[in-house]
């Protein structure tokens, strides 16, 4: 018994196909779905230990950051974005 995959085409709109689409449906209500709410998500703190703190104070005036916790969010934000990227590389690895 051999299975098939159906190739469904699908057509891809250009940002100006997309733009013609949206203007010409704007007044048809009938052509939206009900609108969502959404939430803005709140800031979470973290405590850290007063050596570790004083430390990423003493690098962000080093890398003349307005306050820590503008350097500590960037440090993190790039941090996490490396290992994303490492896990995303991994996961490849082992599909391949």
């Amino acid at each position: 018994m051999s299975t098939r995959k159906k190739n469904k085409k699908s057509t891809t709109l250009n940002r100006e196909g997309i733009d013609r689409l949206v203007t010409s449906q704007a007044a048809d209500d009938s052509a939206w779905e009900a609108p969502i709410r959404v939430r803005r998500s709140k800031p979470a703190s973290l405590s850290i230990p007063g050596e570790l703190a004083a430390r990423a104070a003493f690098l962000a005036r080093l890398h003349r950051e307005p306050g820590v916790g503008k350097w500590v969010e960037r440090a993190v934000r790039e941090r996490v974005e490396l290992e994303e990227l490492a896990f995303t590389e991994a996961r490849k690895e082992l599909a391949s």
